[in-house]
């Protein structure tokens, strides 16, 4: 049987997939076709119900839960640091008001924890790596950050005026939700817990074979050399990707209760693990 697996082409995800991706691991007569999109792409494909298992944003999850489980594991949690606004010159939070935002995506986790921040802003939808182009060449007035941009955002001059991950352990104590892979329901309990169980073997194989998950994952470093990769790989494949843990759940249930609260998130959501 064939099952569509959708990610980001990003460094994470591709260290995450790698050993599902290049046959390290008994699929048990599973046939794994990868796709490779942005982020944003796959929420509005999960959306349509395209996809049997993909990474989503935790956002796009409060919309997807009914036809879509979590899976316990593949996680991207940002443990006090996550997405970044960047500005040209040096900014405070009351100084968000009003600008116009470049912003990956508004499904995104990272919009959604922005507008938690501060909700007045002008959101621009912006392909996320074109966002530091934008804001250095001014464009908009600030630009939120995800994937490899939160660590090389200095080299262009940018500064940093808030690191959402920071600002929600200080809010709630607990880690940020950003990302994590959902499958549809409609394939049932035991296909589903086979699938689960490749999934976690596969982010298990690459943490404990970590140089060669490495070089796998270093054809999506867009630009990134070995030493940041690393470090970006070790910030979102970690032990909060092989199990969200008691923690981990109640994160991604404060983080969209509290979108439902603040009116952003428009509908009730029920929040459903695969149990494994």
């Amino acid at each position: 049987m064939r099952i569509h697996v959708a990610h980001s082409p990003d460094s994470d995800d591709a260290f995450m997939f790698y050993a599902l991706a290049d046959g390290l691991i008994d699929t048990e007569g599973l046939e794994y076709v990868h796709e490779l999109q942005d982020i944003e792409s796959l929420n509005q494909r999960a959306m349509r119900g395209e996809l049997e298992v993909t990474a989503v944003s935790i956002h796009a999850y409060a919309y997807l839960s009914d036809h879509y489980s979590l899976l316990p594991h593949g996680a991207s949690m940002g443990d006090r640091y996550g997405p970044r606004l960047v500005g040209r010159t040096p900014a405070t939070r009351q100084d968000v008001k009003g600008k116009r935002v470049a912003i990956p995506g508004p499904l995104t986790s990272a919009y959604l924890a922005l507008r938690l921040y501060e909700p007045d802003f002008q959101p621009v939808p912006t392909p996320f790596d074109q966002i530091e182009d934008r804001v250095a060449d001014g464009e908009v007035d600030l630009g939120l950050l995800i994937h490899e941009g939160q660590l090389t955002f200095a080299e262009r001059g940018l500064h940093l005026v808030v690191d959402l991950g920071e600002w929600w352990f200080s809010e709630t104590g607990l880690p940020l939700p950003l990302g994590g892979n959902v499958v549809r329901k409609d394939l049932g309990n035991d296909l589903t817990r086979k699938i689960s169980k490749h999934l976690r073997a596969s982010i298990a194989y690459g943490l404990k074979h970590r140089t060669n998950a490495l070089d796998h994952a270093m054809q999506y470093a867009r630009g990134l050399d070995r030493s940041k990769a690393d470090t970006f790989v070790g910030m979102y494949v970690n032990d909060w990707t092989l199990d969200y843990g008691d923690r981990g759940r109640a994160a991604v249930r404060q983080f969209l209760q509290r979108g439902v609260a603040a009116g952003i998130i428009n509908r009730h959501v029920s929040v459903e693990f695969v149990d494994d």
